[in-house]
């Protein structure tokens, strides 16, 4: 009886693992989306991957794969198979409250409600982030309405892309931002009403920590007149050099980088020699400034696109400007570029930014046509929108590249970018923070 029932039993487990059931695979994570990738510019300046995974969890990355990985039972599954996805855009100097401008826009400071505005600033961001530019630096607005405009995007009150706001842009009397040129003198205890408007080095430490009680994320001046200054003072230096550190100080005090609008040589090395943290347009750099860029390590922002919205406008109507802005515009087109090209060889750090506002909002991505045409490769034109201005906007270690713990921020085109940059002016997917905003079929 004992050796039956021993062979019984030798067989059961022999035959245990013939009905044993292999696990079912892993469960997506709730939320989980699997993106399957053609070609992916992870990081640019680097090659890119061509059959990718990208996996996202809780709006971040979570791992990138070779080959189209089988997803988990109940992932979202994504299909840009046919598509080129890189990281989603940067733009550091926009001004979303509106891009009217020339006496348009003069008449639109002194007719249009807050309210008025807040909603074109809204109108605005929804173009900007389905053009694929996922984060902006905003450098410059009226009524805090952008300001207010970043938080809703925050808390997913409104759409649009992550926003870095300057609140209202810090002057001298009579310089470029002074709220208050060209209108009548009446007028200018109305328009002179977010205390940006310093004189001397005090005063301007009192104007940057008014800013900052606002809650801005960055500090913009500006050192020289400006192109579209409703007055005819040139363009070279507006701010004496002790007034310029005592903002940049001030700001820097207080954990903030500083953006400076400057288009002549004097104004451009006044900033730099403060300690500026990037300048903007940057018109007329000379050796000095060059030399000056690379001991300091600030970004040049060059703008080239705001050519593009004078060139439009004064098509639409000659009159558009105002006589002595005319003047600096037909002088700003011809020199467009110049700058630029001296920066590139010798090797200024280089972020990107339009000025939309200046140029329409939504059409950021004209710029990269501008900045290979004046010097750049596509190439580097691309790291100067994604990890350059990362940087610049002390976000790298959240946007920029599509990495793990990255913001799932990323965005996908038809054909190559690496090859032809006008492709960006057609952007088919938008992803921001894990969530799709736009995707073309």
């Amino acid at each position: 009886m004992l050796l039956p029932r021993l062979r019984f039993l030798c067989l059961v487990a022999l035959s245990a693992p013939l009905f044993a059931q292999t696990p079912p695979p892993p469960a997506a994570q709730p939320g989980e989306i699997v993106l399957h990738v053609g070609t992916l510019l992870d990081k640019p300046g680097r090659e890119p991957r061509r059959n990718a995974t990208v996996v996202i969890q809780n709006n971040r990355i979570a791992s990138i794969q070779d080959g189209f990985a089988k997803p988990p039972p109940g992932a979202t599954v994504i299909d840009l198979r046919d598509r080129f996805v890189l990281p989603g855009l940067i733009d550091c100097h926009v001004h979303l409250d509106s891009d009217r401008a020339g006496l348009e826009g003069q008449l639109a400071d002194v007719s249009d409600s807050i309210a008025s505005g807040a909603y074109e600033a809204a109108w605005n961001a929804k173009k900007t982030l389905e053009a694929g530019f996922t984060t902006v630096r905003n450098l410059g607005s009226s009524d805090g309405v952008t300001l207010a405009l970043r938080d809703a995007i925050t808390k997913g009150w409104a759409t649009g892309p992550r926003i870095v706001d300057a609140g209202t842009a810090i002057s001298t009397t009579s310089g470029h931002g002074d709220p208050t040129l060209g209108f009548r003198d009446e007028l200018h205890a109305v328009l002179d009403r977010h205390g940006n408007v310093c004189d001397g080095a005090d005063d301007c430490r009192r104007a940057v920590r008014k800013q900052i009680s606002r809650g801005v994320d960055v500090i913009k001046i500006a050192t020289t007149g400006g192109v579209n200054s409703r007055i005819g003072l040139g363009l070279g230096a507006q701010m004496f050099d002790d007034e310029a550190k005592a903002i940049i100080e001030t700001a820097h005090l207080y954990g903030k980088k500083v953006a400076v609008h400057a288009h002549g040589a004097d104004g451009i090395t006044t900033a730099l020699r403060a300690g500026a943290d990037s300048i903007e347009h940057g018109t007329l750099l000379d050796d000095e400034a060059l030399k000056l860029f690379r001991s300091s390590d600030a970004y040049y922002v060059p703008t080239l696109s705001t050519i593009n919205g004078y060139l439009e406008r004064i098509a639409a109507n000659p009159n558009a400007y105002a006589p002595e802005v005319r003047k600096k515009i037909d002088w700003r087109i011809g020199i467009t570029g110049d700058a630029l090209r001296k920066a590139v060889p010798a090797g200024v750090k280089i972020a990107f930014g339009t000025d939309a506002g200046v140029s329409k909002h939504g059409r950021n991505a004209d710029e990269f046509e501008l900045m290979v045409k004046h010097g750049m490769t596509a190439a580097s034109a691309l790291q100067a929108a994604t990890v350059n201005a990362a940087d610049l906007l002390g976000l790298a270690d959240q946007i920029g590249s599509i990495e793990p713990g990255r913001s799932a921020d990323l965005i996908a085109v038809q054909g190559d970018p690496l090859s032809d940059v006008a492709v960006l002016k057609k952007v088919g997917f938008v992803m921001k923070e894990g969530k799709v905003y736009k995707h073309d079929r």
